[in-house]
């Protein structure tokens, strides 16, 4: 079995007013990693900017690392 899991989330930011369209696609990766016996050990962020597309919104990139329990 694998001591680590790593995944990546892509969280879009609404085009109008404040916060993520999209947290339950974070809440259902923590889930799913947990109903697999992992635990969240580390997470970070990074945003960029998506000016000029249509839609528009930020995104941020969650990078997290799992680690297996017992």
């Amino acid at each position: 079995m694998q001591q680590y899991v790593v995944l990546q989330v892509i969280l879009r930011e609404k085009m109008w007013g404040a916060g993520s369209g999209n947290l339950p696609s974070l809440e259902k990766a923590i889930n799913d990693q947990a109903a697999k016996g992992y635990r969240l050990h580390t997470i970070t962020t990074a945003s960029s900017g998506s000016k000029g597309v249509i839609g528009g919104g930020d995104r941020i990139q969650a990078t997290m690392v799992f680690e297996r329990v017992g």
